[in-house]
């Protein structure tokens, strides 16, 4: 198929969810580009992540839903409780929901590798280029030339492209080279991320937010069903805990659970014992809760940014990667639009930040504000951090109801906004 594309001279710097995804939303356009990946191998890394309905919309444009539902497993609910095993709020997700579209939870390194087939299934393997790890792009009148090496650190060629698209992550080197002082921003939430083989917990497609990062907060679902042929899951869970912002976790230390796991010592309720999930993770990776303050420019001559390498968020909700996902439609129907017209591409960075810059940056700042667990918050700070004797004695689940549409709609995933 790829014979038959137009020549762009788009490059993809990085991948990941948004560089590949990029990648395919310009195939389906008929648009040819080449994307660079640092790593020499792609692996199946990583731990889980839910795509909610505005990101499964989008790979559901890109052909790759029947792949993603049978990796990963669907959601029927999401369910909050607080820290001391009491329920507080229950709704119905994705399809269950109303959503024409399924809410699930999967391996990222299977979501990886499904994208990452297709991409080298449509635009051919001479497409893809792995070891290419970046280190700059360089700009003069008549394109860009981006500089490489390879994992060794050894030099590679460089590569001449008409526009580049930097996908490369929270830890771009593109980005960087514009915004040389930059760092990460850490609020003081450290997070511990793991998967344990566990029998179905509540309904074996209940997606679980326990606690609050005040005292202790857990979040809890399934990514692979009946992993051992005896019924048992691939739960994943993420623990957070709010401290000082002068100790951050170490991105690249694996996790150990006596670091945190007394946190949750007492978190043995009649529907899960949390300790035992902990000490029985077949892998735990720890990570700093951060983000990047959002920045005023993405496009620089023929550079933009997209996904984390552009607007990277706090890890919650799961909505990194659906709003990656929306760049990279967004990016190429304006470059599509642009060389239908035989126009100068750079035109379409410039109408892809101008749709996208502010949508995200708003996204950024809500994550910071109002999370998605406002709910337990809400709850912790009208309990006072003490069991109650029922919900409704200190909230209506009316009211709780609207926390949750509220952070919906800002996030871009209410029900009115996907179906529209």
């Amino acid at each position: 198929m790829s014979e038959n594309l137009r020549s762009s001279g788009i490059a993809v710097v990085g991948g990941g969810i948004a560089g590949l995804g990029f990648a395919l939303s310009l195939h389906q356009r008929g648009i040819a580009c080449d994307v660079y990946e640092s790593v020499p191998q792609v692996k199946e890394l990583g731990v889980g992540i839910t795509l909610l309905p505005h990101g499964m919309r989008e790979l559901s444009a890109l052909g790759v839903q029947p792949q993603l539902e049978a990796a990963g497993i669907e959601n029927l609910e999401s369910v909050f409780f607080n820290r001391f095993g009491q329920y507080i709020y229950r709704e119905p997700r994705g399809r269950h929901a109303g959503y024409a579209l399924p809410e699930v939870g999967i391996h990222r390194g299977k979501l990886h590798l499904i994208l990452l087939q297709a991409a080298v299934d449509r635009l051919g393997a001479d497409r893809v280029h792995t070891g290419h790890r970046c280190v700059g792009v360089s700009q003069d009148d008549s394109g860009a030339t981006i500089h490489f090496t390879d994992a060794s650190g050894a030099a590679r060629p460089d590569v001449r492209a008409q526009v580049v698209v930097a996908c490369d992550g929270l830890n771009s080197a593109i980005r960087r080279q514009f915004y040389p002082d930059e760092k990460p921003a850490f609020a003081g939430i450290n997070t511990w991320r793991g998967v344990t083989r566990h029998k179905p917990i509540l309904t074996g497609k209940s997606y679980m937010r326990v606690g609050s990062i005040k005292t202790g907060k857990m979040v809890i679902y399934p990514i692979v069903d009946n992993i051992d042929g005896q019924g048992m899951q691939l739960i994943n869970w993420m623990a957070e805990i709010e401290g000082s912002a002068e100790h951050m976790n170490d991105w690249n230390s694996g996790g150990k659970a006596e670091d945190f796991i007394s946190i949750f010592k007492d978190w043995t309720f009649d529907w899960l014992d949390v300790p035992a999930l902990i000490r029985n993770a077949d892998q735990i990776l720890e990570y700093p809760m951060v983000d990047k303050d959002p920045v005023g420019q993405w496009t620089f001559g023929r550079v933009t940014l997209m996904g984390d390498a552009a607007h990277p968020m706090y890890p919650r909700g799961s909505n990194g990667s659906a709003q990656a996902l929306i760049d990279a439609r967004t990016l190429a129907t304006e470059l599509a639009a642009q060389l239908d017209a035989q126009a100068d591409p750079v035109a379409a960075l410039h109408a892809y930040e101008d749709k996208r810059r502010e949508a995200t940056a708003r996204v950024v700042l809500t994550n910071r504000s109002l999370p998605p667990d406002f709910i337990n918050i809400k709850v912790d700070e009208l309990s006072g951090d003490k069991p109650f004797r029922h919900i409704d004695d200190l909230i209506s689940q009316e009211e709780l109801r609207q926390i949750s549409e509220n952070y919906k709609k800002i996030a871009g995933f209410s029900l009115e906004a996907v179906k529209g």
